[in-house]
């Protein structure tokens, strides 16, 4: 009897065993699924926060292309009056110089 006792108590230990390992094994697939879940999750919110730096990275990049196009666009015109204004004052003043370099030209100092 003692031998029947004895093969009990093994098969009461064996089918513990069993169930622990179900039980562990069952935990890991749980947490296995929580971690991937995780990861998932993670990886969401990390293409949204990137897509929001790219969009304001944008936005900053046209603002300050814009702002630089204006400014171009603002130097440009000031250069055009400045070159106009120099080549009206230019012409007023070559007539007096062309008559002061003809004077100092065709006369002659003896």
């Amino acid at each position: 009897m003692d031998s029947f006792k004895g093969q009990g108590g093994i098969q009461m230990l064996l089918t513990a065993e069993q169930e622990a390992q179900h039980i562990v094994s069952s935990a890991r697939n749980l947490k296995m699924a929580r971690l991937k879940q995780a990861k998932e999750e993670a990886e969401k919110d990390v293409a949204l926060f990137r897509s929001q730096m790219e969009t304001e990275y944008q936005k900053k990049i046209s603002e300050s292309s814009g702002s630089s196009d204006n400014t171009v666009k603002r130097l440009e015109e000031e250069t055009d009056k400045k070159i106009k204004a120099l080549t009206k004052s230019t012409s007023i003043v070559s007539k007096e110089i062309i008559e002061m370099l003809m004077k100092h030209v065709t006369s002659v100092k003896i």
